[in-house]
């Protein structure tokens, strides 16, 4: 019988380094061969899902938290910010010396300091972790790289906002910005205290999934989420088997039907093989 699998990214489908370990990308390639359906479900808007995740093979993409939704070459779902609002966020992140980015299909649009923050975060890591300099540069480079400097930040075009950590409680953001936007805390551990999203209101990754399922007429019995964060709650409630991360935040795991090893001990491929959708 067929699954349909949808796979988070940061924490999930790659570790803290934000690299992909060989056995989840060995998993998602054995389902797929298996007759199996493997989407990304993520947080991430398609601009920052970098070669290395995108050439291990994937039926289709969930993004910007749910605003985003292809399948195979067709996308289903566009959700955009509204300009009146990223005109908001923009001058009072601006105001509070909060470093952020705009996230859209075509580019990642960074605020003043946004590049040097965290190329200063990944500089830590460095001398923090000397022994996985290869692997740090190997996964956050190229998002450090790929951030767009010195473009009009009031666009249309915009999937969600990243921001970065600073001094001011993401209670008070989030009270900012409640009436307009879902407000979550980072699931990028590195981006620091009072990181988080926003992202379009009343869109989540269980409205993606359920309207992906019902698109392409998939039973909700054969669903299965993989999640570590606390914006994959309602995704692992929905499906018929949330499994948690061994390294999820403990209010996911308390939700979860289940829950796997970390991403480094081979959680998703020892998940995969216990629940067969793989085999050795």
């Amino acid at each position: 019988m067929q699954k349909i699998i949808f796979m988070d990214v940061d924490g999930t489908l790659v570790n803290d380094h934000g690299v992909v370990p060989d056995s989840a990308k060995l998993a998602v390639q054995k389902a797929r061969q298996n007759g199996h359906l493997v989407f990304i479900c993520t947080g991430r808007s398609k601009a920052e899902l970098f070669k290395d995740i995108i050439d291990i093979g994937f039926d289709g993409i969930i993004g910007a938290a749910g605003g985003y939704i292809e399948a195979g070459e067709e996308v289903l779902l566009h959700e955009r910010v509204k300009v009146e609002d990223v005109q908001h966020l923009v001058q009072f992140f601006n105001k509070h010396g909060i470093d952020f980015y705009l996230e859209s299909n075509g580019g990642l649009f960074a605020s003043k300091n946004c590049k040097k923050h965290i190329r200063g975060i990944i500089e830590q890591l460095l001398i923090d972790n000397p022994g996985a300099r290869e692997e740090i540069e190997k996964g956050l480079q190229p998002f450090h790289d790929c951030l767009i400097e010195g473009e009009d930040l009031i666009r249309d075009d915009i999937n969600k906002i990243s921001f970065l950590g600073s001094n001011l409680a993401i209670e008070t953001i989030n009270q900012e910005f409640s009436s307009k936007f879902t407000v979550i805390p980072s699931t990028v551990p590195f981006f620091g205290e009072n990181s988080g999203e926003l992202s379009v209101p009343g869109i989540h990754k269980a409205t993606a999934v359920e309207k992906l399922i019902r698109d392409l007429n998939i039973k909700k019995e054969n669903t299965f989420a993989y999640g570590d964060g606390l914006n994959d709650m309602e995704m692992l409630q929905y499906v018929q088997y949330g499994i948690a991360m061994g390294n999820a935040k403990e209010t996911l795991k308390a939700a979860a039907d289940d829950i796997t090893d970390t991403h480094d001990e081979h959680g998703i491929y020892n998940s995969f093989k216990k629940y067969g959708l793989i085999q050795d």
